[in-house]
């Protein structure tokens, strides 16, 4: 997973409210057994208007997307994060998420931040003609315009992201601790590797 510190570049002013993950990804594209290309199948019921924002010149391959309240609702599937990511995007903007969306986002590295609905309404106008910049270290969303949003992340997601951390990240990184405890069970109990050699 790429380490997440800064993101900057246009913004896909989207805004739609309780966006499923079904509108993310619909379930005909569930049937891969690679992430990759998923990107083109996010938001396909949408992209079938020529002009969606999607597909833009100005917002393809943009790395913010902001969005409704409750994004990412309905099921739990991963590949709402997969595509999202396949298309470019790595942060999400919203006043709120689905749960497992969020956490789905941040085991596959994108950045969820949640803010108030005024900092959204302000960050969908600055979308549409200027960037937007979102700094992990100091949990702030800026503008060209002098617009300084502060958001909440849990510390050990900041952590993990800021890291590049995954699940197997973290446990590569107890490698140490983990050779040691497996070094002293079969010091401990010779007889586990009978047969095994």
């Amino acid at each position: 997973m790429e380490p997440v510190n800064t993101i900057e570049g246009r913004a896909i002013p989207f805004g739609r409210k309780n966006v499923d993950t079904d509108v993310i990804i619909p379930a005909h594209w569930l049937k891969t057994i690679t992430r990759e290309g998923l990107g083109r199948g996010a938001f396909e019921a949408i992209r079938k208007d020529p002009d969606n924002l999607f597909d833009s010149a100005e917002f393809k391959r943009s790395p913010i997307l902001i969005a409704g309240d409750n994004f990412g609702c309905g099921s739990s599937r991963e590949h709402a994060a997969w595509a999202l990511l396949d298309m470019g995007v790595r942060a999400v903007i919203a006043p709120s998420f689905s749960d497992i969306f969020a956490g789905n986002a941040f085991k596959n590295g994108i950045l969820a931040v949640a803010l108030p609905q005024e900092a959204i309404d302000r960050l969908m106008v600055v979308a549409q003609t200027d960037p937007v910049h979102i700094d992990l270290e100091t949990q702030t969303v800026t503008t060209p315009f002098q617009d300084r949003f502060s958001f909440e992340i849990d510390p050990f997601r900041k952590h993990c992201l800021t890291q590049g951390l995954d699940e197997v990240g973290l446990t590569m990184a107890r490698g140490d601790a983990i050779a040691a405890y497996e070094a002293k069970v079969l010091a401990d109990r010779p007889f586990l590797t009978h047969g095994t050699t």
